[in-house]
């Protein structure tokens, strides 16, 4: 009153207010009801960054809830944000990004898509982190590293990480990708799990001297691509129809990993073969081979209600499992020095023993 009174305005220019902490149960905290949750007892069980990811994802304009189920459900967020922090750690280990970087126009699709999301991503995590909403940037950051990274595009780029021989231009490219994504997420996560986020910086960079230090990335404009998000939108609900018919041969024991299936689709929507003209959709789709045709799909083939058009056969993949990708195929032995591997994987292995030689 008094700054408004002699200075005509407040001492401040904005005012962040909260609610009162209770527990779980929305109960008032008392010793006499033994219901105190005390930030040191929660750091010492549990590590800061659990109760610094509670406080942010917690709506601050209402009362706060906290508890040992709430904290067992934010242990569970951070066990799978820390844990793809950590998978891409190992899989850059061996990246040199002065030498094997690969730029944007020269990428596969797959990698240029996680380039636009991230691009995209960028822009709503600088909007959160500037109107305060951090529970936003948590809820943002889980979706994107739980949802797109872990179960979607990390799980189809295993096989190319790992398989593929150190010179391949798509492996290099996913690659320079988890790089892109790396310094991206670990400068956003920083200001709400500051520990782990040092933690990691620091094993991926060494000699920095602190991830708080840092600035979140410059993205580029030039990574948004709208057309081909469209065209991935349409690519990804064929492949929801695949997988969901693999879970129910899975379910029936017909196979036990979805690389031991070789599934005939039928589509007759046209905008989603047109989609789909170019890419692997074995690859994306995680299996040994597809087969698609134009046909309407027979009476028993698995189909989903919101991606009318589609139809999934299942087939047994036809050859042998490679001892190395596991992916059945028939062309596994073709090579006599590597009688156990498909012709892709002896040609890795016999790359990989050349430079160690």
């Amino acid at each position: 009153l008094e700054s408004c009174g002699t200075r005509g305005r407040a001492p401040y220019d904005v005012v962040l207010t909260h609610g009162f902490v209770l527990d779980e149960k929305g109960q008032k905290m008392s010793k006499s009801l033994g219901n105190v949750v005390a930030p040191q007892d929660v750091m010492a069980k549990s590590g800061a960054d659990i109760l610094r990811l509670w406080v942010a994802a917690s709506d601050y304009s209402d009362d706060l809830r906290i508890g040992p189920e709430i904290l067992k459900t934010f242990s569970e967020t951070y066990r799978k944000l820390r844990n793809t922090l950590r998978w891409m750690l190992g899989a850059l280990a061996h990246f040199d990004a002065k030498v094997d970087t690969v730029a944007a126009e020269d990428m596969p699709e797959l990698e240029r898509l996680m380039l636009h999301a991230l691009a995209s991503l960028d822009a709503e995590v600088r909007e959160a982190y500037a109107s305060y909403e951090y529970r936003k940037v948590v809820s943002l950051l889980s979706q994107f590293m739980n949802t797109e990274l872990s179960a979607f595009y990390f799980d189809i780029r295993k096989d190319a990480l790992y398989c593929e021989a150190p010179s391949s231009a798509k492996r290099k490219a996913a690659l320079t990708v988890i790089d892109h994504i790396f310094r991206c997420v670990t400068t956003w996560l920083a200001p709400i799990m500051s520990f782990t986020a040092e933690e990691a910086w620091l094993q991926r960079y060494p000699d920095a001297v602190s991830v708080h230090l840092a600035t979140f990335p410059a993205v580029g404009d030039t990574w948004i691509d709208v057309d081909l998000e469209r065209k991935w939108e349409r690519i990804r609900a064929v492949r929801s129809v695949v997988t969901g018919a693999l879970e129910i041969d899975r379910a029936a024991k017909r196979i036990g990993s979805s690389l031991e299936a070789a599934p005939i689709v039928h589509i007759t929507d046209a905008a989603l073969l047109g989609a789909l003209e170019g890419v692997d959709l074995a690859e994306v789709c995680i299996t040994s081979a597809i087969t698609i045709v134009t046909t309407m799909p027979p009476a028993d083939a698995f189909t989903l209600s919101d991606v009318p058009g589609v139809g999934v056969v299942f087939r047994a993949a036809p050859g042998r499992k490679c001892a190395r990708s596991w992916r059945i195929t028939e062309d596994v032995g073709s090579d006599p020095a590597y009688p156990d591997l498909s012709q892709r994987d002896a040609a890795a292995v016999r790359e990989i023993e050349g430079r160690a030689a």
